[in-house]
C-alpha cells in the first residue's frame, strides 16, 4: 500500500494578502490575514492522492495557550462564530487540495501557529506547521470594527500617512506625519506592544481571550504608548530640555520611534508630547486593523477639580500669570477609533476617543477611553470610559480674572466658547481639515468668530471684588493671520456705552508661550491713556515687529492682552488672544509625477526661500516611507534674505499607492522648523 503523507503546504501568500487587503505587509515573516474572511492554503500529497472515504484532514490553530481544532470538511455551511475549514468544492485534483480556512469575526488578534494533520484509516499521521498573523477586519459586517464605506477604510485603516493640525484656529498648521504601517518591523513592534503589556504578563490566557475585543485592545494600546505604568513606547517631556533624547518636534514618523523601542528591549523612547503619542497610537491601531484617525481639540481644557471652569489670571498691566492648577492647552491631540460598543448599547457605536498622553489615571492606569463621541456630546457621564474628563476638555468655561498688585480681584469676564472652539481631523482623501466640532458638542453660536475675543466689565460676577463699572467695552482682533518675517498687526476697539466721559489707562502686553504652558516673561508692552467722550467708540492699531518677536517666539505662540483701567471707578476690563506665527513652507516639486512606478528612479526638488530679514542656515531632513529607505540629511549654508536654495532628491518607490514625501528644515540658532510635504501617486506597473 502506498504511503499517504503531506509533501508541502503553500500558504498562498500573494493571493491571501490581496484578498485580505494586507498587501503592504508582504515583508512580514508570516502570512497576514483578517478575521471573518477565508484564506486559502494548498496541500500537496506524496505518492498517493487524498481519499475522502478513508483519509481525513484536521487543522489546529494556536494562539498562546488558546487553540481550536478544526476538521476539514467538504461543506461551506457552518456557524460563523467558530473556526471552519473546507476543501474547495470544485477541486478535482486530490493529489493537490485547496483548503479554505475561515476564522470567526471575533477571533483574537495576534500571531498564530497553524498545524495541518493528515490521517489514514489505519491511523497513519503526517503534520506540517506554518504561521499567520490575525488582524481585525473593518470590511467584515460581523466584525465589531466594521466601518461601512470604502473611502473610510482606505483613509482610516490602509493610509500610511496623514496630517496633524496644530497652532491656533485662526492660523492652522498642518504637520505631515508618516504612519509607516508597512515599513519593515512596524507590524512586529505593534504585536510586541500587546505582549509586553502588564495584562499579558499577568495572565496570558486571559489577555489572548480578551484580544477579541477592540475595546480591550484600545485600552491596552492607550496605556502602552506612554511609559508611566509599564514598558511603554514613549517617555513624555514637557520641559525645554531634550538633551537626553529627541525633541518631540523633530519626529516625522512612527517607524523610527517603534523601531528604537523594540531594538532597545522595550525601553521608552525619549521624548513625546501629545501629537507624537497620538500619531504612534494611530499607527498601532491601523496596523491591528482598527479604524483610527487623529483629532485636534483647539483650546483644550485640563480641568483638575472637575468644576467645568478654567480660571486664567492676569495682572493689572495685562501680563498672564501662572496661578491656576487648571490649564488650557492651545491644542491637544488624541485619536478616535471606530468600533461597536456592545457593553453600552448600539446608540454608542461609532467613533470613540482614546488619549494616550498621560494626564489622568483611568482604572489606576495612565490611559483614557474608549469614550464614545456621542456620549461626550450628550454628557453621558454615567458611561465608561473617562467621559467626564473628555467632556470638560471640550466644554469648560473660561473665567478671566484680573488681579491687583495686592492680589485682589478687580476685573472679571467669562468666555463660554473658547474651549473646544474647533475640533478637527484630516478630511478623507484630501490634505485638508474636516471640522467635527458638531460631533462633540451642540454648537452654541455658529456665527461667532474664531479670530477675536471681546469682553465687557460685568457687575453680575460672583468673583468680582470691586464696585461695578458698567459701560466700557473692549474688542481685540488681529488684522490677518501672522506670517514669519512680517509685523503682527492688530486692532483694538474701545467703547464707552455711558453718557459720561471716561479716562482710561490702556495696557498692551505680549508674552511668548508654549502650546501647553503658561506664558514666559513679557517681551513687548505699551501703555497709554485714552479719553472717551460719552457714547464714543475709538479704534486704534498697533504692531509688533519681527525683530521684536522672532528672538523670543520661534515655533511657540504669543499671548496678547489689552487691559483697560477705568480711572474713575478703579476697575479693569480685559480682552486677549493667543496666536501663532505661520512659517513659510518648503516647496516640493516632482518631475513627471504622474508616471512614477515602483522600482524605477524618480527625482524630487525641495526649495526654500528665506522670508526673514536676516541670513539663516540649517539642516534639511527628507523622509518618505515607500519612496526610499531611512532619512536623508543635507546642510544648508547661510542664505541671505530673499535668497533661494534647492536640493535634489532621488526616489526609488518600493510599492504602489499614494506616498508622502516630507521635508523639514531646522534653522540654526532658533527653534524654528520649516516644513513641507507632497503626496506622490506611485502607479502600478
Amino acid at each position: 500500500m502506498e504511503d499517504f503523507s503531506i509533501q508541502y503546504v503553500n500558504l498562498e501568500v500573494a493571493e491571501n494578502l490581496g484578498r485580505h487587503k494586507t498587501n503592504g505587509f508582504s515583508s512580514a515573516d508570516a502570512l497576514v490575514v483578517r478575521r471573518g474572511a477565508p484564506f486559502r492554503i494548498s496541500v500537496q500529497f506524496k505518492e498517493r492522492p487524498f481519499n475522502p472515504r478513508t483519509d481525513s484532514l484536521r487543522i489546529k490553530v494556536t494562539l498562546g495557550q488558546l487553540y481550536a481544532v478544526i476538521p476539514v470538511t467538504f461543506s461551506k455551511k457552518s456557524a460563523s462564530s467558530s473556526w471552519n475549514a473546507y476543501i474547495e468544492p470544485n477541486n478535482p485534483n486530490f493529489q493537490k487540495l485547496s483548503i479554505f480556512v475561515f476564522p470567526p469575526a471575533s477571533a483574537s488578534v495576534g500571531s498564530y501557529k497553524l498545524q495541518l494533520s493528515a490521517f489514514t484509516q489505519a491511523g497513519q499521521r503526517s503534520d506540517v506547521v506554518g504561521n499567520f498573523i490575525m488582524l481585525c477586519n473593518p470590511w467584515c459586517t460581523e466584525d465589531s470594527v466594521y466601518i461601512p464605506f470604502e473611502d473610510q477604510r482606505e483613509e482610516y485603516v490602509l493610509s500610511d500617512s496623514g496630517l496633524l493640525f496644530m497652532g491656533t484656529p485662526m492660523n492652522l498648521l498642518s504637520r505631515p506625519w508618516s504612519f509607516d504601517l508597512y515599513e519593515p518591523g512596524v507590524l512586529e513592534a505593534c504585536l510586541d506592544l500587546l505582549k509586553v503589556s502588564p495584562q499579558h504578563k499577568k495572565n496570558r490566557k486571559r489577555d489572548y481571550l480578551n484580544r477579541a475585543s477592540p475595546i480591550y485592545i484600545s485600552r491596552i494600546v492607550s496605556a502602552m504608548i506612554n511609559s508611566e505604568d509599564d514598558r511603554g513606547v514613549l517617555k513624555g517631556n514637557w520641559t525645554a530640555d531634550f538633551k537626553q533624547g529627541v525633541s518631540p518636534t523633530k519626529w516625522t514618523g512612527s517607524e523610527e520611534i517603534l523601531s528604537l523601542w523594540a531594538k532597545s528591549g522595550y525601553s521608552p523612547v525619549k521624548y513625546g508630547q501629545c501629537w507624537v503619542f497620538a500619531a504612534v497610537m494611530c499607527t498601532v491601531m491601523r496596523v491591528l486593523g482598527i479604524p483610527c484617525r487623529i483629532v485636534t481639540n483647539f483650546n483644550s481644557a485640563h480641568d483638575t477639580n472637575a468644576n467645568l471652569v478654567i480660571e486664567e489670571y492676569y495682572s493689572e498691566t495685562g501680563q498672564k500669570l501662572n496661578r491656576s492648577r487648571d490649564s488650557i492647552w492651545n491644542y491637544h491631540v488624541w485619536v478616535e477609533c471606530w468600533m461597536s460598543r456592545g457593553d453600552l448599547g448600539p446608540e454608542m457605536d461609532g467613533w470613540q476617543v482614546l488619549d494616550p498622553t498621560p494626564q489622568e489615571r483611568s482604572g489606576g492606569v495612565f490611559c483614557c477611553g474608549p469614550a464614545p463621541v456621542k456620549a461626550i456630546k450628550n454628557q453621558r457621564t454615567d458611561m465608561i470610559y473617562d467621559i467626564p474628563f473628555v467632556y470638560a476638555a471640550v466644554n469648560a468655561d473660561v473665567h478671566m480674572i484680573i488681579l491687583s498688585s495686592q492680589d485682589q480681584v478687580v476685573g472679571f469676564s467669562k468666555d463660554t466658547e473658547k474651549v473646544g472652539s474647533l475640533i478637527c481631523t484630516k478630511a478623507i482623501g484630501h490634505p485638508r481639515l474636516q471640522d467635527i466640532t458638531g460631533d462633540y458638542k451642540y454648537i452654541k453660536s455658529p456665527t461667532s468668530t474664531l479670530s477675536s475675543r471681546s469682553s465687557t466689565i460685568s457687575n453680575r460676577s460672583t468673583l468680582r471684588r470691586a464696585a461695578a463699572s458698567k459701560g466700557v467695552t473692549v474688542f481685540l482682533a488681529l488684522n490677518k493671520s501672522p506670517v514669519a518675517g512680517e509685523p503682527v498687526i492688530f486692532t483694538v476697539k474701545v467703547g464707552n456705552t455711558q453718557s459720561t466721559p471716561k479716562t482710561l489707562k490702556v495696557h498692551l502686553n505680549a508674552q511668548a508661550k508654549e502650546y501647553n504652558h503658561s506664558p514666559t516673561e513679557t517681551f513687548w508692552e505699551k501703555h497709554g491713556v485714552l479719553q472717551l467722550a460719552p457714547m464714543e467708540v475709538k479704534v486704534f492699531q498697533e504692531q509688533i515687529l519681527p525683530a521684536q518677536y522672532q528672538p523670543v517666539v520661534g515655533d511657540d505662540l504669543i499671548n496678547l492682552a489689552v487691559v483697560l483701567e477705568d480711572i474713575a471707578t478703579n476697575e479693569w476690563v480685559l480682552a486677549s488672544e493667543e496666536f501663532n506665527i505661520a512659517n513659510p513652507e518648503l516647496i516640493i516639486q516632482v518631475a513627471d509625477e504622474n508616471s512614477i512606478v515602483p522600482n524605477k528612479e524618480a527625482t524630487a526638488l525641495v526649495t526654500f526661500t528665506n522670508p526673514f530679514p536676516h541670513p539663516v542656515r540649517g539642516v534639511l531632513t527628507i523622509s518618505g516611507a515607500g519612496l526610499f529607505a531611512g532619512k536623508q540629511q543635507f546642510r544648508m549654508p547661510s542664505l541671505h534674505p530673499g535668497a533661494r536654495a534647492s536640493q535634489s532628491i532621488t526616489l526609488i518607490p518600493s510599492m504602489a499607492g499614494v506616498k508622502m514625501l516630507q521635508a523639514s528644515l531646522s534653522l540654526s540658532d532658533s527653534n524654528i522648523t520649516i516644513r513641507g510635504f507632497k503626496m506622490i501617486p506611485v502607479n502600478s506597473i
